[in-house]
C-alpha cells in the first residue's frame, strides 16, 4: 500500500543502512530486532489499545501475518486461469518452500470454503471448470 511504502521509505532514510546487507530494522543499538522484542510491543499495543480478541485466547503477533494471507485469498480473482498464479505468488510472497503451505489458508473462512466445494461440485457434477 502506497502509506507502507511511504513509512518505509522514511524509516529508511531516518535509518540510513550501511550496506544492502543490513538488517532492515534494528533496535537502539542498531542490532538486528529480536523477536521477543517485537511481541513484547505487540502486546503492549494491543493492550493499550483495548483490543479484546472475540476467542479466550490472546491475540498474536503471528495473527497478522494468517490475516494477510486470508484476506489476500478473498481477494484473489475469481477467475481459476488467474488463481493459480495467485496463489503462487502469494505463496512466494510469504516465504513458503510449498505451496500446500498456502492452500491451508483456504481452510480459515467459511466463505473460501464454500468457494472450493462449489468448484469441486460443478467439476464433478458437470464436468466445468469455475
Amino acid at each position: 500500500h502506497d502509506t507502507a511504502v511511504a513509512g518505509l521509505n522514511g524509516y529508511l532514510a531516518h535509518r540510513r543502512p550501511c550496506s544492502e546487507t543490513d538488517p532492515v530494522f534494528v533496535d537502539a543499538r542498531g542490532l538486528p530486532l529480536r523477536y521477543i522484542a517485537v511481541k513484547e510491543t505487540f502486546d503492549r499495543l494491543v493492550g493499550t489499545a483495548g483490543i479484546v480478541p472475540a476467542a479466550k485466547r490472546r491475540l498474536r503477533l503471528h495473527d497478522l501475518r494468517h490475516t494477510f494471507a486470508v484476506r489476500a485469498l478473498q481477494g484473489s480473482p475469481t477467475d481459476r486461469s488467474r488463481s493459480g498464479a495467485h496463489m503462487a505468488a502469494l505463496a512466494t510472497y510469504m516465504g513458503h518452500v510449498n505451496i500446500y503451505a498456502t492452500y491451508w489458508y483456504l481452510e480459515a473462512t467459511a466463505d473460501l470454503m464454500r468457494d472450493v466445494a462449489a468448484a469441486g461440485e460443478g467439476f464433478i457434477t458437470e464436468g466445468r471448470q469455475s
